[in-house]
């Protein structure tokens, strides 16, 4: 893929400084910059980097004032914001690189199920009985789409997805590599306390609409009912979801994040990496928890912020740090004072 400093520079609204007519084949950060590269500077402390790049096009604020010159071989696009105007270009870059489409072969897809147009299904990728795949969906190699299930148009499955069976996909949601959605609850019931009778889970998962699931992530289906990931989730790496788990809309979760059966987490929480979350509870709305956090109630207070294991709020948590640390010395004079007081 090749793009002139014109055409970038016709795609983000913004002005040539230099040759309209470079050409560029690939990106590059500024201060590794190659030529037939595209870069950007939008941190000031990397500007130093401008006058030495070899990047053939590098896009600027237009507030950047040059101290001296630069090399003849570097064209400036200058934009109201350079960083948001490159985020555009990698998303843009993005979509274009893995515009794939098309059936590869061997992959079954099953004679009952629906495919829609613009799709591609890559080499030993498996459709199921009555799955219907909507417009513009990337299937990649060796994913699964189980019985009944449903992908949502302009959806991405990356290679070696598990979506089981009766699972709904919302639409423009992307899922990386190896991570299953709809595996069974973790429901057993005791036997005369020895042998544990598996609970079968009937349910399914629904994920909404522009939902982001990292790699290795694992969204178990419900008993009854249904799992749900609302509209905007983002899930890291490593998370697992436990069934009839409710996420709300724009909620973020970072990596090794565990979430227990039957919790329901509101909107636009952020939580953060290696939390725990106990099982039938409610987090508030806009809840942030701080890494390493153990939850084991409910949080019912919108906004609130908390730490630790068990978790309270974060500024009582960080008070009771600074004693905490300070426990060997107040031990230290507790001793000097006991010796005294014997002597």
């Amino acid at each position: 893929m090749e793009f002139s400093a014109e055409q970038i520079a016709g795609l983000l609204g913004g002005t040539v400084e230099g040759n309209a007519n470079v050409t560029v084949t690939n990106l590059s950060k500024i201060e590794e910059g190659k030529p037939h590269t595209l870069s950007f500077l939008a941190n000031a402390q990397y500007t130093p980097y401008i006058y030495e790049t070899d990047a053939s096009i590098v896009v600027v604020n237009k507030t950047l004032v040059l101290d001296k010159p630069i090399k003849a071989s570097c064209t400036l696009i200058r934009v109201d914001d350079a960083y948001g105007a490159f985020a555009k270009l990698l998303e843009l870059y993005s979509q274009l690189k893995g515009d794939k489409t098309g059936i590869e072969q061997p992959s079954f897809i099953h004679p009952s199920a629906k495919v829609g147009k613009n799709c591609y299904v890559g080499a030993f990728a498996y459709i199921g009985e009555n799955a219907v795949i909507g417009d513009n969906v990337k299937i990649y190699p060796q994913a699964y789409v189980g019985d009944n299930a449903t992908v949502g148009d302009n959806t991405t499955l990356f290679s070696g997805v598990k979506i089981y069976h009766e699972c709904v996909i919302g639409k423009h949601c992307i899922i990386h590599a190896s991570s299953v959605i709809g595996s069974d609850g973790f429901g057993f019931a005791p036997n005369n306390g020895e042998v544990y009778n598996k609970v079968p889970q009937i349910g399914n998962v629904v994920i909404e609409d522009h939902v982001e699931i990292g790699s290795n992530t694992s969204i178990d289906r419900a008993t009854l009912g249904s799992t749900i990931l609302r509209k905007g989730v983002k899930l890291d790496n490593l998370v697992q979801i436990a069934h009839n788990v409710e996420i709300g809309e724009n909620t973020v979760i970072a990596g090794q994040t565990g979430v227990a059966g039957s919790t329901k987490v509101g909107k636009n929480c952020m939580i953060a990496a290696q939390v725990g979350i106990i099982g039938h509870i409610k987090i508030a709305d806009g809840v942030k928890i701080a890494g390493q956090s153990g939850i084991g109630h409910s949080i019912e207070k919108e906004g609130d912020i908390v730490q630790g294991s068990p978790a309270f709020g974060i500024g009582d948590y960080k008070r009771s740090y600074v004693l905490f640390r300070s426990l060997p010395k107040l031990s230290d004079k507790i001793r000097e004072l006991e010796k005294k007081t014997k002597s």
